[in-house]
């Protein structure tokens, strides 16, 4: 069905350029209008497939845009064609004109669009229906977008939070970062390949999360090369926020006074806290690398350091907590059995 209507659009955009030059300049020129309206739907068709992928914002915006430009290239060019009756001329006129005007309307309305703050407008009207003798009581700020980095893609557990609602606000992927994710999926590097990937099945899955809005935006800054110096661009641009896991790009961001939201520092602060003297249940998992030592670990991955834990591999085993290390690779839990305790209270 939907490729029965892609024909029938071809079929008759061709025979309606073919009969519009056909009653202006005759049989002669017929045939240049036919293949005129064979590329102009052609290039409609190839506009469709660009506009499913657009944000309805830049449409809408593209739209008003050139509607407006053709309105104004047949306003100025139709006075000018009153000194002139020859046909090809006239023809001539009105398609440069509408082509080149046209073009530039759509230019600006889709560049205007994507800058157009819909929750602005919508906390605009929001106001005016609350009257203006009634007192607001409070009014909900306009969360600034989310700008993702490339590497809080890869990393995927943004898909994760996506799915429990924390996090507010739209998340923007700019189109550069979705060109260094292809670009690192086509590495000749088998890792990097898989890295990249990787990143494009993430943004897949949030884009599927109904929970969380996914905006791509065209908006580049062809100046600068790095692609972290072009988020901090964007970010100071529309006053935006960042959200990574790249430390390097957090300390240059808040130079630039950018907010960052940073995945690394959300897991550590949702580290369960442990305090010495506290008893856990661990699963033994391996020894340690000294003797006699076990190692286990918490379920956001903590390592737990146990003290005569080997002869426990395997087992899961009730363990007194002795002191909690802070180290830059994460936390460190060093502990002692029930049995070390006991055989230390006896003595």
């Amino acid at each position: 069905m939907f490729l029965l209507m892609r024909s029938l659009l071809v079929i008759f955009a061709s025979a309606s350029g073919y009969f519009i030059v056909y009653e202006i300049a005759g049989t002669n020129l017929a045939i240049i209008g036919l293949i005129s309206g064979l590329l102009i739907s052609i290039l409609a068709l190839l506009f469709e497939d660009r506009v499913k992928r657009t944000p309805l914002r830049i449409v809408l915006g593209g739209a008003a845009g050139l509607i407006i430009g053709l309105i104004v290239a047949n306003l100025l060019t139709y006075p000018i064609m009153l000194n002139f009756n020859d046909r090809y001329i006239e023809l001539a006129a009105y398609l440069l004109t509408n082509i080149i005007i046209g073009y530039i309307g759509l230019s600006i309305g889709m560049k205007k669009g994507d800058e157009f703050n819909s929750e602005w407008l919508a906390s605009l009207f929001a106001d005016r229906g609350r009257g203006s003798s009634e007192k607001p009581a409070g009014k909900a700020p306009v969360l600034a977008p989310l700008i993702v980095d490339t590497s809080v893609i890869i990393d995927g557990r943004i898909a994760e939070v996506c799915e429990t609602g924390f996090l507010e606000g739209s998340l923007m992927v700019p189109q550069f970062v979705l060109q260094e994710l292809q670009y690192i999926a086509d590495s000749g590097d088998p890792i990097k390949r898989a890295r990249g990937k990787r990143g494009l099945d993430v943004l897949k899955q949030i884009q599927t999360n109904r929970k969380t809005t996914v905006e791509i935006t065209d908006r580049d800054f062809p100046e600068i090369r790095e692609v972290d110096s072009k988020l901090v661009a964007l970010a100071k641009e529309i006053e935006g926020r960042i959200i990574t896991n790249d430390a390097n790009l957090n300390k240059v961001a808040e130079l630039h006074g950018v907010k960052v939201l940073n995945l690394n520092k959300l897991a550590t602060a949702m580290k369960p806290v442990v305090l010495p003297g506290e008893i856990m249940n661990i699963l033994v998992l391996k020894e340690g690398k000294e003797h006699g030592q076990g190692v286990g670990y918490l379920e956001d991955g903590t390592m737990v350091v146990i003290d005569n834990g080997r002869e426990f591999v395997g087992k899961s085993i009730d363990v007194n907590i002795t002191s909690v290390l802070q180290t830059t690779g994460g936390r460190m839990i060093f502990s002692k059995t029930k049995e070390d305790l006991r055989r230390a209270a006896f003595q």
